[in-house]
């Protein structure tokens, strides 16, 4: 049997992992396809090997489809995520200095905390903090813009965001070219492990269900090429179900931890894996629930009411119009492929495309075809609901 030969691009994260078991774990080749695998050294020079048409698809920042489809980043380009890979996953991290300094304002070191862990952070910086992220166009800037935006620090100014790629994350907090990091595992850990930062937070402290990476590819290519969006699809959706069973963790720490993909110990990754986090050196790990989800309460889901708010926040910092950027979002987000290609999988469907973002503190069953799905929590750290409606 033949198979179709595919390009893709992926960050050296753990949550690239639904591409990589998709290749090693035959996912890929049950789907008729070869996934030739190929790591980048940036954001950057992902989103440019997808525009320029070296990749044909690619794990991307939930946030770098939008940006890309409103003639943002560089390289304008019509641009859709056909599912998402993981949602969450990311940790905020400071500099040795700025823990202790912390420490002396009263900081309990509580790791759920986003009010009391941001408001100390501010004060330990004096009002200018200089702040780490992967990519402008990021979940890691959306996150930090909308968490330090609601404490008071103004942009610019008195947030000073600074592009780094994860995996030189530890090298700029040791060099001390910024204060802080949010930055997607294992990358956090190792500044841990390197002895150069601590853990403060995790993002989904600041949003409960944040989706963090996509799969995303040119419009031009998805509809050039039906089939090989369909197959590539349905092989990343069952190889992210594959990871969300419990009893495949370990496995997956192994296949991860091969030579050549990420380049990260096994141990380093299951932390990620697992939800059980060590915060600083020579402390006891901590767990938090959901930390990186890769299929459960519909993760792969592109609701377009994501897009949404990814398309606001980014037309209020840069002067678009907000309406028509949300509008451009949306289309995105393609749902529609998502019901058209992986409904014969078994995979139950949201009986809607957008919802309420922020609306569930508690696990909440919603209307699907086949009445399975349980959604939530998804708040927001300050209590917004977020309304897709052009009114909203």
């Amino acid at each position: 049997m033949s198979r179709s030969i595919l390009d893709i691009g992926y960050v050296p994260l753990v949550d690239a992992a639904p591409l990589l078991v998709a290749q090693k774990m035959g996912f890929a080749e049950a789907e008729g396809l070869s996934l030739n695998l190929h790591k980048q050294p940036s954001w950057s020079a992902l989103r440019d090997g997808v525009a320029l048409g070296t990749l044909d698809a690619a794990q991307m920042l939930s946030p770098l489809p939008v940006a890309m489809s409103l003639g943002l980043g560089g390289l304008p380009t019509p641009m859709d995520a056909l599912l998402v890979m993981s949602v969450n996953g990311n940790v905020i991290g400071v500099s040795n200095e700025i823990a202790a300094k912390m420490r002396a304002g009263g900081w309990q070191e509580s790791f759920r905390d986003p009010l009391g862990t941001g408001n100390h952070l501010i004060r330990a910086t004096g009002r200018r903090l200089r702040i780490g992220v992967p990519f402008p166009f990021s979940m890691h800037a959306e996150l930090v813009f909308y968490w330090l935006g609601a404490l008071g620090l103004k942009t610019p100014g008195e947030l000073d965001v600074h592009t780094i790629p994860p995996p030189l994350m530890s090298d700029a907090i040791a060099a001390d070219e910024i204060d802080a990091f949010c930055v997607g595992e294992p990358w956090g850990s190792i500044a841990v492990e390197n002895g150069t930062g601590e853990l403060v937070l995790p993002a989904s402290a600041i949003w409960a269900f944040a989706p963090e990476k996509v799969l995303g590819a040119r419009r031009d290519w998805i509809e050039e090429h039906p089939g090989e969006t369909r197959s590539l699809m349905r092989a990343v959706v069952s190889a992210a179900q594959w990871l969300g069973a419990e009893e495949n963790r370990l496995m997956a720490s192994e296949v991860l931890a091969e030579p050549g993909l990420i380049d990260v110990p096994d141990g380093v990754l299951d932390r990620a894996l697992s939800g059980h986090l060590i915060t600083k050196p020579r402390a006891l790990s901590l767990h938090t629930a959901r930390f990186l989800e890769f299929h459960a309460s519909a993760a792969n889901f592109p609701w377009r009411s994501q897009a949404a708010w990814i398309a606001s926040n980014i037309a209020s910092r840069v002067g678009l119009d907000r309406t028509e950027a949300m509008r451009t979002a949306m289309g995105c987000f393609r749902s529609d492929l998502y019901r058209a290609n992986l409904a014969d999988l078994g995979i139950d469907m949201p009986g809607a495309s957008a919802k309420m973002e922020g609306a569930l503190s508690e696990p909440t069953a919603v209307a699907s075809a086949k009445g399975s799905i349980i959604l939530g929590p998804d708040a927001f750290f300050d209590g917004t609901v977020f309304d897709p409606s052009p009114q909203g």
